[in-house]
């Protein structure tokens, strides 16, 4: 049937068609739209609900983001299960945020607004030398997010407000000195303690398992000696950089380009100017003054242009360049202060400026050269340039030719990689999750997901184009495939032996450390083996476990000596004795004040974290979807006082 349905993909459009238009005439839009409410319910925040797809979105857009900054960071780091919770814990914060500022009705004025914009770089770049907004270029500059101005004022607005939920907590936020001394010095105390260990390793040699236990404890670990399901496959990816690399330049065409772009290629400016002195900071009379003198002199000058370098010598105010005529020699966009070049930058050769203001006071400038970029210099730049334009018109219709080609011939990859000219790659001993050191499409969760759903794997057809990355559409297939099972008892034997091995000895580790540690704690004077003394604390861990260091720390120092045990997992059992208190170094007054306004930052972090779990509380935040199980550590460290 689903053989019959790709063939006649065209046929079937026209047949759904006919069926679907009526449906919309007699039941509208609605009865469609609710198949987004079907969506799963992930999480609730004041009765209404965050479903799948938000979900989904916002942690999307949290990976684009991260990739746009990060570009070589480990794609399974974003992609995990906990960091899609964590991307979820984000998006019910934002809900709980917004919903309080709708509850608290907490505005943001015009005027605050224009102030936040005013602050961003990319908005304060488009505004003319008048003031005024260059409203095409910042059109532009927000249609690559798919936003215009009104909503992307929009969304400024609505964070300004969100802010001012948790601002009043964490801008109020103080902790006495006082306060933060008891803290501290209790925080950085040091204590003389000896250690002895129980190491695991010990006991390892001495044990000897037989194969009645070797295949007990086989049978009772199963899921410890299974192999994973994997996949030989095959794959293609469709992305800009091939897609660029394909592309070649005609070398008319790049000096056409050229030559209608010419304004674009900015060389250096050559200019000389007249400056009257007058800081932004002087008394509005003296700044009108410099004004009207710099007014006077531009009249000169505009009417005896070549008289410029002598007016500047006899009435400059800028030491540096008077003694050369005004000349500043050539400079490059961003040498100058803006206003400045801007003018420079809008002249041609020989133009004389209008009085041009900047933080220093009033300019008459002339633009005396321009070193305009030649052809050759600019040519890989060009070249790189018109590739790009290319390849990004050429990659979205392969984008096109690529989805069509990988669905509807799914039984193979070569058709779309014989019309696109791609490599068919393969690789073996795939996995539904990433394996260590994948990088790439084989690093791609979403893309292992549908390589390994149930069609794909039964039928050995083409997944759907999957995007793995920015500009980046790959598709796959299983060649071959072995489900997971558990290896023969004969298979593994080693391994099984190892971990009895190593499961044995801890234990036996432990449990003669836990006997040393009552008969010590009984008869303080009957420890022995001990190491010799060392000073401890979070600052010097003498290169102690850090379990070790906690429970010395943490142990009643109120009758000395003191005992605590350490449980360190796979690698054995540890007691500490700590021998005494040792008083924290006085600190010098710097540091003093440093960590006390690191605790007074911890102090308002906590009351800011309070504040928001109350008001999780009050707006009933609620997360549904199942927060995802701590990975498991190598072994796992318990103090034992």
């Amino acid at each position: 049937m689903f053989d019959f349905i790709r063939k006649h993909t065209k046929i079937l459009m026209g047949v759904l068609f006919l069926v679907i238009l009526p449906s919309f005439v007699f039941l509208g839009l609605d009865g469609y739209n609710k198949s987004k409410d079907q969506s799963a319910k992930v999480a609730k925040v004041d009765g209404k609900d965050i479903l799948q797809s938000e979900w989904d979105r916002a942690h999307q857009r949290e990976m684009d983001q991260l990739r746009n900054s990060m570009p070589n960071l480990d794609p399974k780091l974003m992609d995990s299960p906990e960091a899609r919770y964590a991307s979820l814990e984000r998006l019910v914060r934002e809900r709980v945020i917004a919903a309080a500022a709708e509850k608290f009705k907490l505005t943001t004025s015009n005027e605050r607004l224009a102030r936040e914009l005013q602050q961003s770089p990319e908005i304060a770049s488009l505004r003319r030398p008048d003031g005024s907004m260059d409203m095409e270029r910042y059109r532009q500059l927000l249609a690559p997010q798919g936003m215009t101005p009104d909503m992307f004022e929009a969304n400024i607005r609505t964070d300004l407000s969100n802010r001012q939920v948790m601002v009043g907590v964490g801008a109020s936020g103080f902790a006495t000195n006082s306060a933060a001394d008891i803290a501290l010095n209790a925080y950085f105390e040091k204590r003389e303690i000896q250690l002895v260990r129980f190491n695991a390793a010990d006991f390892a040699a001495k044990l000897n398992p037989t194969d009645a236990e070797l295949e007990q404890f086989y049978k009772a670990n199963e899921k410890l000696f299974q192999a994973p399901e994997q996949a030989s496959i095959e794959y293609v990816l469709l992305d800009m950089d091939g897609v660029t690399k394909s592309i070649s330049v005609n070398p008319a065409d790049l000096k056409t380009y050229y030559e209608q772009n010419i304004q674009r290629f900015e060389g250096e400016r050559r200019a000389s100017h007249i400056l009257i002195a007058s800081p932004k900071s002087a008394p509005a009379a003296d700044r009108e003054k410099a004004k009207a003198k710099a007014q006077e002199l531009l009249a000169l000058v505009k009417k005896s242009p070549d008289t410029f370098a002598d007016v500047a010598r006899k009435n400059s105010q800028d030491p540096g360049s008077a003694v050369k005529g005004g000349d500043l020699d050539f400079f490059a966009r961003g040498s100058m202060v803006k206003p400045f070049e801007d003018a420079v930058f809008g002249m041609k050769k020989g133009e004389i400026s209008d009085v041009v203001e900047s933080e220093f006071g009033y300019h008459v400038i002339k633009l005396t050269d321009i070193k305009q970029r030649s052809f050759e210099e600019l040519r890989p730049e060009l070249e790189a340039a018109m590739k790009k334009q290319e390849a990004q018109k050429k990659f979205t219709d392969s984008a096109d030719i690529f989805t069509n080609a990988v669905y509807e011939q799914a039984e193979s990859l070569k058709p779309a990689a014989d019309k696109l000219k791609l490599e068919i790659k393969t690789s073996a001993n795939v996995t539904r999750q990433p394996q260590v050191g994948a990088t790439g499409v084989l690093a791609n969760p979403k893309f292992l997901n549908a390589l390994f759903a149930p069609d794909a794997i039964e039928k050995k057809r083409n997944t759907e184009a999957i995007e793995v990355g920015p500009s980046q559409l790959a598709s796959g297939r299983i060649v071959q495939y072995a489900a997971a099972h558990t290896r023969p008892l004969a298979e593994v034997k080693d391994v099984v032996r190892q971990r009895w091995t190593a499961q044995r000895a801890a234990e036996e580790a432990r449990k003669e450390g836990i006997a040393k540690l009552a008969a010590w704690k009984a008869a303080p004077t009957s420890a022995t083996g001990l190491a010799a003394p060392v000073v401890v604390s979070r600052e010097q861990t003498q290169k102690l476990p850090i379990p070790v260091i906690d429970a010395a720390l943490r142990a009643d120092a109120s009758t000395l000596p003191a005992f605590a045990g350490v449980d360190l997992g796979s690698q054995g059992y540890a007691i500490v004795k700590v021998e005494k208190v040792v008083p924290r170094d006085a600190p010098v007054e710097a540091a003093v004040k440093q960590q006390r306004d690191q605790y007074a930052q911890w102090w308002t972090s906590a009351e800011s974290l309070a504040y928001y779990n109350s008001l999780k509380d009050r707006f009933k935040a609620e997360i549904l979807a199942p927060k995802p199980a701590p990975a498991k550590a190598n072994a796992e460290e318990v103090v034992t006082q």
